[in-house]
């Protein structure tokens, strides 16, 4: 009986061991590195800095071709100039892989729409009517909020190893 009790208490510091084993951390794993920060808490890169600041800027640019065209050749200029903010927009969007890709470009766009609206001192201004305005303008923030709020990007199946669709 004594070989049987003793048998019982081996099986039961193996089973022990193992179930610590399992849940304990590798001894002989490499170090870690520390992982580096992303977003906010990143060291700002001027590259990207540059580049966010090149987007408001094209932004800008697309909003007075936008508003042109728009004017020009009301129904179809107007889906031309909002195809131009939507691929601009999806495009810092995808381009940088962040909300502040197609955010910036948008804030570039806002503020040229805005000063194009302010006039002249004669009364005139850019857009031709107020129908075309207005579409315009929240046709482009709608874009904007839509790029800006995706939550993930669409990635295809080829890229990930998975077979099939």
């Amino acid at each position: 009986m004594s070989q049987d009790k003793d048998k019982d208490k081996a099986r039961a510091q193996a089973g022990s061991q193992a179930r610590a084993q399992a849940h304990s951390p590798r001894t002989k794993a490499p170090p870690r590195s520390a992982a580096r920060p992303t977003g906010l808490a990143a060291p700002p890169n001027p590259a990207r800095i540059a580049a966010y600041f090149g987007l408001a800027v094209l932004g800008a640019l697309v909003a007075m071709a936008g508003s042109l065209v728009q004017a020009a050749w009301f129904p179809g200029g107007l889906l031309i100039a909002l195809a131009a903010t939507a691929g601009l927009f999806y495009g810092g969007r995808v381009l940088f892989g962040t909300q502040l890709g197609a955010l910036a470009p948008a804030a570039g766009w806002l503020v040229a729409v805005i000063v194009l609206l302010s006039g002249r001192p004669e009364g005139d201004y850019v857009f031709g009517d107020e129908l075309g305005l207005t579409l315009f303008l929240l046709g482009g923030m709608a874009v904007a909020v839509m790029c800006a709020t995706t939550s993930r990007l669409p990635q295809s199946a080829t890229g990930n190893g998975r077979s099939g669709t």
